[in-house]
């Protein structure tokens, strides 16, 4: 890394949230100074007052919208930062999408039109939703119920998108322009997920498929809005149809290395506890 990287101030969005957090911690790691963008430090998403506050003096930034990325509300938030962004004279942003998610594509096109020098990171379904979010309360209650069916996905661990971030926000001249498609190292079903955190915890565990609908009534039960739960059963009937069944080789590109595996990361959450029953 130059000189003039190793010096870089970057702005991470999200710092508090799960790919957020892995990004200040490999950046500071890399010797980069971060400014965390979080709603505890005075940077809210939805008000576009508090981002010049945060962009000002900084080199580069993380992108992450908290929903998803393939909503109406992430294009316009997205685009309006970006402009702003460079505007400030922070034009070096990197933006985390989704593969094979066809709703971020709008998101994607903002940024690329700011005027940034942009990278986009595609990511897989991450292995952490299995330990960190809403799905964990299921696991520590014996069964996952998902509408996933059995289609196989290459699950990517965080820590590996933060380096892969990482690597895009400080080679300003290999990655600017690029569109990074990162996943782990082989597929699972969700069954097969399962399993592994089953023996990695040595209690039973059940996988549950249900349809898409089935799980959106389930969110509505919990209170979930109608518009919201509409979005996420759309997302889900179209994400998990099989189109991500295949692997990609970003991460081994990029940091030289394989991707994590599954199996070590569910070992990892066991010993740490985090599915035993409260």
């Amino acid at each position: 890394m130059a000189d003039n990287e190793r010096n870089m101030t970057v702005l991470v969005t999200g710092a508090t949230g799960r790919t957020g957090s892995r990004v200040a911690q490999a950046a500071r790691a890399a010797g980069l100074t971060v400014r965390a963008g979080s709603r505890g430090e005075g940077f809210d998403w939805e008000d576009a007052s508090t981002w010049a506050g945060v962009l000002r003096g900084a080199d580069a930034a993380y992108l992450v919208y908290p929903t998803d990325v393939g909503s109406p509300a992430a294009t316009e938030a997205v685009g309006a930062l970006a402009r702003e962004a460079v505007g400030l004279g922070v034009r070096r942003l990197v933006l985390l999408s989704s593969r094979g998610e066809d709703r971020a594509r709008p998101t994607e096109e903002a940024l690329r039109t700011s005027g940034a020098d942009w990278t986009i990171v595609r990511a897989s379904w991450f292995t952490q939703n299995f330990s960190e979010g809403p799905l964990v309360e299921g696991l520590r209650h014996g069964e996952l119920v998902f509408p996933a069916g059995e289609v196989r996905e290459p699950f990517i661990d965080v820590r590996d998108i933060a380096d892969v971030v990482v690597a895009a926000l400080t080679g300003r001249d290999r990655y600017t322009g690029q569109e990074l498609a990162i996943t782990g190292p082989r597929l699972l079903t969700f069954r097969e997920a399962v399993a592994e955190i089953s023996r990695a915890t040595g209690e039973e565990l059940a996988y549950t498929p249900v349809t898409a609908r089935q799980y959106g009534d389930t969110l509505a039960g919990f209170g979930v809005p109608a518009e919201e739960v509409e979005f996420l059963v759309e997302l889900f009937e179209s994400l998990l149809d099989g189109r991500n069944a295949h692997l990609s080789d970003g991460v081994q590109e990029i940091l030289g290395r394989a991707p994590r595996d599954f199996t070590d990361f569910a070992r990892e959450a066991a010993a740490a506890g985090v599915w035993k029953a409260e």
